[in-house]
C-alpha cells in the first residue's frame, strides 16, 4: 500500500515539475491575456446570451451549491429551448473557459512559486491545486447537462451530486487564486528582503 502511495506522490511531482519547466514570463502573458478578455468579453456576452434564451440569469455554474430540487426548478425555468441551449453551451463554450482559467493559473501559480519556494519543498505541489478545479468542474458540467438533457425526468442522484461538484469546485478555484495571491507575496517578500528563503 505504501508502495502506491509513494507512486501516486512521485506522479504528482513529476506533474508538478512539467509545470514549472514549461512556465515562463511569455507564457504567463500570454495567459493573462487570454484570462482577461474572457472576463472582460465572453463571458459577459456568453452571459447575456444564456439569460437572453433561458429566460433566467440563475445558473447552476455560478452558483456555489444547489440542492437537486433547486436544479430541477431551474431545469423547468429553462425550458427546452433553455435548455437545449445550455447543453450546447456545455460542450463548446464550457470546455474553453475552464481551460483558459486552469492554464492561466497553474503557469502563473507554477511561475512564481518557482522564484519563491525551495525545490525540496512540498509547498511546490500547490501548482496542481487548479487541476482539482477543473476536474470538478468538469464533473459539474456533465452532471447538469444528464439532468437537463433528461428532464422532466427525475436524476435524483446525479442531481444531488451536481450541487457538491459545483461547490467543491469553487473552493479549489478560489483556493488556486488565494495560492496566486500568496505567491505574489512570497515574492514581494523575497524581493524586499522581509522574507528570508
Amino acid at each position: 500500500m505504501s508502495r502506491i502511495f509513494n507512486l501516486d506522490g512521485t506522479l504528482m511531482q513529476r506533474i508538478s515539475q512539467y509545470f514549472y519547466s514549461k512556465s515562463s514570463f511569455w507564457v504567463f502573458l500570454i495567459t493573462l491575456a487570454l484570462f482577461v478578455m474572457f472576463m472582460l468579453v465572453v463571458l459577459p456576452a456568453e452571459s447575456d446570451r444564456s439569460a437572453q434564451v433561458t429566460g433566467s440569469v440563475k445558473s447552476p455554474d455560478t452558483s456555489f451549491y444547489y440542492t437537486k430540487t433547486e436544479l430541477y426548478q431551474m431545469a423547468e425555468a429553462y425550458g427546452q429551448e433553455g435548455r437545449l441551449y445550455y447543453l450546447d453551451s456545455r460542450i463548446s463554450f464550457d470546455i474553453v473557459w475552464p481551460l483558459v482559467y486552469t492554464f492561466f493559473l497553474i503557469n502563473s501559480i507554477s511561475w512564481i512559486l518557482n522564484k519563491t519556494i525551495l525545490e525540496e519543498s512540498k509547498l511546490r505541489l500547490l501548482n496542481l491545486a487548479p487541476m482539482a478545479g477543473i476536474l470538478l468542474d468538469f464533473l459539474e458540467n456533465i452532471s447538469n447537462m444528464v439532468v437537463m438533457f433528461r428532464y422532466p425526468l427525475r436524476t435524483d442522484i446525479i442531481a444531488s451530486l451536481a450541487g457538491i461538484f459545483t461547490s467543491l469546485k469553487w473552493v479549489f478555484v478560489g483556493g488556486s487564486f488565494l495560492i496566486l495571491v500568496f505567491g505574489v507575496v512570497l515574492w514581494v517578500g523575497v524581493k524586499t528582503n522581509i522574507i528570508k528563503t
